[in-house]
């Protein structure tokens, strides 16, 4: 969790990394179509070893947050879901790419994270489907390359908080209400814009 978050929340540096990690000027755009599906990775942890020695140990650690990207240019997508303990206020972020991989943060959260306690409604598909309507809502041309969701229980709603990277380099944040899909903001804005306040 510390490597993605600062006080419970997406840690821009993060953002930047994960936007350029795929190299810097050309990106060619594939036409992926494997659907990306969130409910596997959960039933994948939850019979995994790892987890269940994790919550042997822990039982009062809950689910926090889940973080996510969509690779659309050459679908390398990241999974991960991170476990609060209420006790010593670190994260466990579990990886759920290849096998099942745990890290417990270095530092202890400022800010105590809600639990998601309601099953996710929403698939990282359909994601993507709602992002692309609401572009086009909006009059703009250009196509996604990269997702980059983090879920989280905010004043007891589960909200996907997304940052959308297109083929100009630009970002589009967009909040998802898991339970309506109703989007609750919308906006784009530069990448060099976020760069320089980093």
């Amino acid at each position: 969790m510390s490597r993605l978050y600062r006080n419970g929340l997406p840690h821009l540096a993060c953002i930047k990394k994960a936007i350029f990690m795929r190299g810097r000027g050309k990106l060619i755009l594939k036409t992926g179509k494997k659907k990306v599906k969130l409910k596997p990775y959960i039933e994948k942890l939850s019979k995994s070893n790892e987890f269940k020695k994790f919550t042997a140990k822990n039982p009062q650690a809950y689910l926090a947050a889940g973080f996510f990207v969509i690779d659309l240019v050459e679908g390398k997508n990241i999974h991960q879901l991170d476990y609060y303990h209420p006790d010593n206020k670190k994260m466990t972020t579990f990886t759920l790419d290849k096998g099942v991989e745990a890290k417990e943060s270095d530092s202890a959260n400022e800010i105590v994270p809600k639990k998601i306690n309601a099953e996710v409604n929403l698939d990282l598909d359909i994601i993507k489907g709602l992002v692309e309507d609401e572009m086009k809502n909006n009059i703009i041309t250009t196509k996604l390359q990269k997702i980059i969701a983090v879920l989280q229980n905010l004043d007891n709603k589960l909200i996907w908080n997304l940052n959308c990277i297109t083929t100009d380099m630009g970002i589009i944040k967009v909040h998802i209400d898991d339970d309506s899909h109703s989007i609750l903001k919308f906006e784009k804005i530069n990448l060099f814009d976020i760069v320089r306040k980093i």
